[in-house]
């Protein structure tokens, strides 16, 4: 026992010591985030977003699965203000800054909040609904601390990571964890086009629009979302990686005001084991195309249907969303470089990166206020609309793009292609203006929604 007690009475004054040393090397001030975070830290900062929409006074009958449909379009819009809260990354020493759509896209006023408490007015550059990201712009402004945009395509999963943020607008936090996966696809966005970085730094509700950091003090991504059922995290967060955050900053930069994603002009499937194994590979993989658009440009390039595209740039794909967000990353006329299978080979085809079509020009009429259906849209559907409004590939005709002021409460649909009208074929936008400019008790309807025939009389 007396050599217990001396043991310890050496060792305790040893340990008491060591935990409150300071380090002494660069080794072991890498042990610590504190340097790192105060790099980083004061380019990250707190958005404050206000957003005007229209809402309109409910009943208790509105809530009823049976009396719902007779009142819609009823009621008188009212203005509502709606105030958000997020953050987001200063890219450049004049002010540019990434955040998420879903933070100011639809903002009327825009507050950036510095880590020293400065404010600045922002105004919205560039946004995307579809990929949730946004750039901004503070005026008048210069020597702002920011973050340099890391190569993505370098990120490895088991990196460690710092998430910089403003969950529940306690103030900035820091979190920490490591990239737990890469290449996650359509489960987090539900749209299918988004191609996240996935982390365990925990990330919650203000955290949108973040930065998720490196090591080396760059920016690998802007943290858009996380899987939970109850709305905390849950360890499972995702970041839109820094490459397409660098597209959208260069679309900004050349003036586009909304972001240009190449088009594909085709339909795939995953090719899983079962398509593997009759198509005789040694493994899953790639996207095998189901469908081509006459103008697509991989029909172009001499693709067709039944080929499979295994790799964009190198970068191999597994997804439609994948193979999407590498074409995304080219701009203006590039090209990319895609690996193809067919009939057992293997070659690179170039694709040019082109814009979805306006050919044939949409021509979109809006009915006047005197029409049976005033301020109802219709446009020629083209390869833009398609992409646009998400219309099957084949689509062809007439689509309604606006409802106006009656178009709901006849039972219509903002994505109707229309057929016909009273029995009259529609197959140009002026054939729809005239029969629903004229529409009569009980004019006929016949449409195509969501692949279904739809039958509406009013």
């Amino acid at each position: 026992m007396k050599y217990l007690i001396a043991f310890l009475f050496c060792v305790l004054p040893l340990m008491a010591s060591a935990q409150t040393r300071l380090p002494e090397s660069q080794a072991e001030i890498s042990l610590s985030f504190a340097p790192l975070v105060r790099e980083t830290a004061p380019a990250v900062v707190n958005i404050y977003a206000k957003v005007v929409t229209q809402s309109r006074q409910r009943t208790p009958l509105m809530n009823d699965p049976f009396f719902e449909r007779f009142f819609e379009g009823f009621g008188e819009p009212r203005p509502r203000v709606q105030n958000s809260l997020g953050s987001g990354v200063i890219l450049s020493s004049d002010g540019i800054v990434v955040s998420n759509y879903h933070v100011v896209g639809q903002a009327t006023d825009i507050r950036i909040v510095l880590n020293d408490r400065r404010e600045y007015s922002a105004r919205v550059l560039l946004g995307d609904a579809d990929s949730d990201l946004a750039i901004l712009q503070i005026d008048e402004v210069e020597d702002l601390p920011f973050l340099p945009l890391r190569d993505s395509g370098t990120v490895e999963v088991g990196e460690l990571v710092l998430a910089i943020g403003n969950p529940f607008g306690v103030g900035q936090t820091v979190s920490s964890g490591i990239v737990s996966g890469l290449a996650r696809s359509g489960g987090a966005g539900g749209s299918g086009l988004g191609y996240f970085i996935q982390t365990d730094a925990p990330i919650n509700p203000g955290n949108s629009g973040g930065a998720l950091v490196g090591m080396d003090g760059q920016l690998i991504g802007v943290n858009t979302r996380i899987l939970s059922r109850s709305g905390g995290s849950n360890g499972i967060g995702f970041a839109i990686p820094s490459d397409l955050i660098a597209a959208f900053v260069r679309q900004a930069e050349e003036g586009n005001d909304r972001f240009q994603r190449p088009w594909a002009g085709a339909t795939g499937q995953v090719v899983d084991s079962d398509l593997a194994q009759m198509l005789e590979l040694d493994r899953p993989g790639g996207i095998i195309l189901a469908g081509l658009h006459p103008a697509s440009p991989l029909a172009e390039a001499g693709f067709d249907v039944g080929d499979v595209v295994i790799a964009v740039d190198g970068q191999e794909v597994h997804s439609p969303g994948e193979m999407l967000f590498h074409m995304g990353l080219s701009s203006g006329e590039n090209t990319v470089v895609m690996t193809r299978l067919r009939d057992g080979e293997l070659s690179d085809v170039k694709v040019k990166m082109i814009p979805p079509p306006e050919d044939p020009p949409r021509g979109e009429i809006t009915l006047p206020e005197d029409a049976a259906l005033p301020g109802l849209s219709v446009a020629q559907i083209n390869p833009a609309v398609i992409a646009e409004m998400r219309l099957p590939l084949e689509a062809s005709g007439v689509v309604v793009t606006g409802l106006g002021t009656l178009g709901a409460r006849v039972g219509l649909r903002v994505g109707d292609i229309l057929q016909a009208i009273d029995r009259r074929d529609i197959k140009y936008p002026k054939d729809a203006a005239e029969a629903l400019g004229n529409a009569r008790r009980g004019t006929r309807v016949q449409a195509l929604r969501r692949g279904g025939r739809v039958m509406l009389r009013f």
